[in-house]
């Protein structure tokens, strides 16, 4: 049984919207649960991926007549996941008992979220991708073979810059990192007055000192705007932990400038980015993430990443990390 209800009761995505088409079924692994996401034709439905009768994996099945249809039996489900036909035996009332366990569905951000337990809250706000101001550009999936929290703390980090992405968002002769803002609260941490020279802040070339706000809203979630004298971008980081040692991170870019920039071209510059962190992100170890102080070496410039195990741990997270 799974037993971290942080995270359990929390939305994690499943998908890009528009990778999910009408008639499609597709098989997607969530907290080390597998689950089936399939679209009737009108919208979008997730379940257990397991056919209740002889427990088939349902996304090997087809949608068909707006029912999702079991590969082995053929037994039909509808978008609440009741069973309406078992072919064998036409006449039959379908039983309680051969329906499938679905799973509430948000879409936002371009993205399919789903919750396996009970959230008391919906996903998390993004306000930058709901201002008309801003233009927007959805990046991912990208996949570590890594803990979600180590790829989110990742995110959060401010000395890797001029190491790992040289020449983007760091310069060696550039490298230290002043002293920032921390505040926690049990509903989110904000880390504020992080003030780096990057060569080249977002894929449009031009070099600046820029200004970055973070604020993690979530276990899995995480938000920064950076200011520059173009404008602000604005990044929304979400992770879904897929097992405790892989998770597929998705990032929604805002930005209120560059609109002359092709979408291509900033989508190929977050690609590049996040393909420098991935391979150092997987070659840590424990692979897990830490929320024992004592366990790893910290510096000044880790205060974020100190505040965020200090919160993972007292709202009692336990999958993807060690105590």
């Amino acid at each position: 049984m799974f037993k971290d209800s942080v995270l359990l009761n929390d939305w994690q995505v499943i998908a890009a919207a528009d990778n999910v088409t009408a008639g499609t079924v597709q098989s997607i692994r969530l907290l080390e649960h597998d689950l089936v996401i399939w679209h009737d034709g009108e919208d979008f439905s997730v379940g257990q991926d397991q056919c209740p009768h002889r427990g088939a994996a349902l996304s090997r099945g087809v949608v068909r007549s707006g029912n999702l249809i079991c590969p082995y039996h053929g037994l039909a489900y509808n978008r609440k996941g009741n069973c309406v036909r078992i072919p064998a035996h036409p006449h039959l009332t379908p039983p309680a008992s051969a329906s499938l366990t679905t799973y509430p569905i948000i879409k936002r951000y371009g993205l399919i979220w789903t919750s396996l337990g009970q959230p008391k809250h919906t996903v998390p706000g993004f306000p930058e991708w709901d201002n008309p101001s801003y233009r927007k550009i959805l990046c991912g999936a990208y996949y570590y073979r890594a803990s979600g929290f180590r790829a989110l703390e990742n995110f959060l980090d401010l000395a890797h810059f001029p190491f790992v992405h040289e020449g983007l968002l760091g310069d060696v002769c550039q490298s230290a990192i002043a002293d920032y803002h921390v505040q926690s609260t049990p509903d989110e941490i904000m880390i504020d007055n992080i003030r780096v020279w990057q060569p080249d802040p977002d894929g449009t070339g031009e070099g600046s000192y820029v200004t970055y706000t973070y604020r993690i809203l979530r276990p899995l979630t995480a938000h920064f705007i950076k200011a520059s004298t173009q404008g602000n971008l604005a990044i929304f980081f979400t992770v879904t932990p897929v097992t405790e040692t892989e998770c597929l991170g998705w990032m929604g870019l805002a930005m209120n400038y560059g609109f002359d920039v092709p979408e291509a071209e900033l989508k190929a510059f977050q690609d590049q980015v996040v393909a420098q962190d991935i391979p150092i992100v997987e070659s840590q170890r424990p692979q897990l993430l830490p929320l024992d102080l004592q366990r790893e070496c910290h510096l000044p410039s880790d205060k974020a990443s100190l505040a965020y195990r200090r919160w993972l741990k007292q709202k009692g997270v336990t999958f993807g990390t060690i105590p």
